[in-house]
């Protein structure tokens, strides 16, 4: 079940992106995140009206997923990037998938025109999930981030949506 995410959930959340930054190259990040840091996070996103949802697989955050301003200048207000994860023991139940959908459906409603997912070069599992959702190759940044002992190129791919007029 699709949820939005509560306080409460951040610790389970915390386990997942600290996790996801420990095994992964899907963050070019080398330190675990706080509870407060994810706090701090969780009240800027909810200030910003960025959707905050929950994956909950009997009672239990089995992902989760938001978006928020590509950059922070006002000609980017209709453009997002996403983040969408999900815990190591889930994997391959369509959770990514389903938390998607819902993000795309509320980036509709929101007057979003552009989706962005910024992807580790090497992951073609989430090029081909974007792929599969429509998402369009938008360009490559070689040599972006520097994580356990290489240099890893960044994908970045788009969903073009209805947005606003002008």
């Amino acid at each position: 079940m699709i949820r939005l995410m509560e306080e409460k959930d951040l610790p389970e959340v915390l386990a997942i992106y600290n996790d996801i930054i420990l095994t992964s190259k899907a963050v070019y990040r080398y330190e675990t995140q706080s509870l407060e840091e994810k706090k701090q996070w969780f009240k800027e996103q909810q200030t910003s009206s960025n959707p905050l949802l929950i994956f909950d697989e009997n009672g239990i955050v089995a992902g989760f997923a938001t978006y928020s301003q590509f950059r922070p200048y006002p000609g980017y207000k209709h453009t997002m990037e996403h983040s969408v994860y999900v815990h190591k023991d889930h994997y391959q139940k369509g959770i990514a998938t389903k938390l998607m959908h819902e993000l795309i459906r509320i980036a509709e409603e929101q007057g979003v025109k552009t989706l962005v997912a910024g992807i580790d070069g090497e992951n073609m599992g989430s090029i081909k999930a974007h792929e599969k959702l429509g998402f369009e190759y938008a360009g490559t940044i070689k040599n972006a981030g520097f994580k356990f002992g290489q240099w890893l190129d960044l994908v970045f791919y788009q969903l073009h949506l209805t947005g606003p007029k002008a």
